[in-house]
């Protein structure tokens, strides 16, 4: 079911040997350009245009009324609500540990720079809605912005044929968390709403955002991709994936396990395994086709594990694991080794790294008290999960006294004289009008 790419005999350019999902970001873009200009122009009437376009409906409202949501709380299965409340309160604490202290530096007697961290006004977070939906992503997009003290906060996701609105568990956990600003809007279209802002069928003004997070799929991503510059977006998302680094110690149904529930998601999703052991390589094979004709989602998950996207790399021995692990950057990254931990300090480039037998992917989905939305296609080389600080703004606070300025006026006025900028200098040299102290 899963080919396999055997590297025992070298790396060579090992990223581009690598499985990885064809997504046409470029084409999609051309295709939602002119759905997002349109919702800029008219804003809510382009949105229900294309509701009824791309989901069979319109709705009757883009804001779901209060009461809705207050329903969707008090309809939610009682374990359900329990696990959400878990999830938030872990989120809650891992997130908390990521805001920064605001720190003041004397740069030289008299003058000062103060790094500080002031939440953005207004965000807009996307939550999926297609082949499944995402209450976790709302307990994931929501909590990091509250933690950054962010007071605006917009949920977006697409409404369902069967009530028009988002699904009831998603508006529930919006519920749980006090978000009550939710919209029945998916796709390009939603992007484009909260990028821009819209008035609502009954005249109240949906708001633009200052940073626009969440996964979604390529359409979303298109218009994330057009709206970069007029809000701050966290990444470009792309199919979920996991990797896995593993020996011959690891379980192979473990492994296995863990391969099939991420093809879960999607059937352009990507599994991979990358092993130094054949054994374990054959095993875990035999495990997932056994999986497979067992899982809910056969079809999807049989489309993922089947397509170019996921494989079974083997390589010669650790070094060449690690090596392999860091080229493909997996947004998910699972250490299932001999001296596990010691083996995930020395990755430099993944979302997520799951260290150990009992630390799933899943896991992380859910309850772990980190994110789950993270870089995919190979983004993790240069860009980071979302976090408290994808809703925070480092600002530089400069304080000098009149003898600090004297102090480096010149240096000032020598650069400035260089650049051929004199005014720069003159900037300067007009808060000494009797001339600089020597």
């Amino acid at each position: 079911m899963l080919r396999r790419i055997d590297l025992r005999q070298g790396l060579g350019n090992v990223r581009n040997m690598l499985p990885r999902a064809a997504i046409d970001v470029a084409a999609a873009v051309a295709a939602v350009a002119p759905l997002v200009d349109d919702v800029r122009k008219r804003g809510c009437p382009a949105v229900m245009e294309a509701t009824e376009k791309f989901d069979g409906f319109r709705p009757a409202s883009l804001r779901v009324p209060k009461e809705v949501i207050a329903a969707a709380v008090d309809a939610l299965d009682p374990q359900v609500r329990a696990a959400l409340l878990e999830s938030i309160a872990r989120t809650r604490i891992g997130h908390t540990a990521q805001v920064p202290t605001e720190r003041v530096t004397q740069i030289a007697p008299g003058g000062t720079v103060t790094q500080r961290w002031v939440p953005v006004r207004r965000v807009g977070l996307y939550v999926p809605g297609g082949l499944a939906v995402y209450p976790s992503s709302v307990v994931m997009n929501v909590v990091p912005a509250q933690v950054a003290g962010v007071v605006g906060i917009a949920v977006t996701s697409p409404p369902q044929s069967s009530t028009g609105w988002p699904d009831a568990t998603v508006l529930a956990a919006c519920g749980l968390l006090g978000v009550t600003e939710v919209y029945a809007a998916g796709g390009a279209q939603a992007i484009a709403m909260l990028g821009y802002g819209a008035i609502d069928v009954d005249g109240t003004t949906i708001e633009p955002v200052d940073v626009v997070t969440g996964p979604g799929n390529v359409y979303v991503t298109a218009a994330k991709r057009l709206l970069r510059g007029i809000v701050a977006i966290d990444a470009e998302a792309g199919p979920t994936e996991i990797a896995i680094l593993a020996d011959e110690k690891a379980d192979a149904d473990h492994v296995a396990a863990d391969l099939v529930s991420q093809a879960e998601h999607d059937p352009m999703a990507a599994s991979v395994l990358i092993t130094t052991s054949v054994t374990l390589a054959n095993a875990v094979e035999d495990k997932v086709i056994d999986r497979v004709v067992r899982t809910r989602h056969r079809d999807r998950v049989t489309a993922a594990l089947t397509g170019p996207q996921s494989a079974i790399v083997v390589v010669a021995s650790l070094e060449d694991g690690i090596r392999v692990a860091d080229a493909y950057a997996a947004e998910h990254l699972e250490i299932q080794t001999a001296d596990a931990p010691v083996v995930a300090r020395r990755i430099r480039n993944a979302g997520a790294i799951f260290v150990g037998r009992f630390s799933p992917v899943s896991l992380g989905d859910y309850c772990a008290g980190s994110n789950h939305v993270l870089p995919t296609a190979g983004c993790a080389r240069f860009s980071s999960g979302l976090a408290t600080t994808t809703f925070l703004k480092q600002m530089q606070v400069i304080e000098y006294s009149r003898d600090a300025l004297a102090a480096v006026a010149g240096h000032v006025l020598a650069l400035s004289a260089a650049e051929n900028l004199p005014a720069h200098g003159e900037a300067v040299s007009a808060r000494f009008p009797d001339g600089l102290p020597t």
